[in-house]
């Protein structure tokens, strides 16, 4: 496959030497590939990690600790607005 090829239409400019250096490397990739190619995959299970990953969750619990009234949150908002925090326009 021909390096400059790629890199038009990855819209990358290659100067002469950039393309010559690229071009054994391109090939030496694609040679790896090809030897991956080679490698028999019967009976392996496809994963997405290398090792088993696992989500630590815990509980959605509101801790009564740390909760604001609607009067302190209001009270803390620099604009106010029929009992909400009133926010500034962002769309035209």
């Amino acid at each position: 496959m021909d390096v400059r090829k790629v890199a038009h239409l990855a819209r990358i400019h290659l100067s002469d030497e950039e393309a010559e250096t690229f071009q054994g490397q391109f090939e030496q990739i694609l040679h790896y590939v090809e030897q991956l190619n080679q490698i028999d995959v019967e009976g392996i299970e496809p994963t997405a990690h290398a090792a088993a990953v696992f989500d630590v969750i815990r509980d959605d619990v509101a801790l009564s600790e740390h909760q604001l009234s609607q009067d302190e949150a209001l009270r803390n908002a620099p604009a106010t607005a029929h009992d909400q925090i009133k926010m500034p326009k962002v769309v035209e």
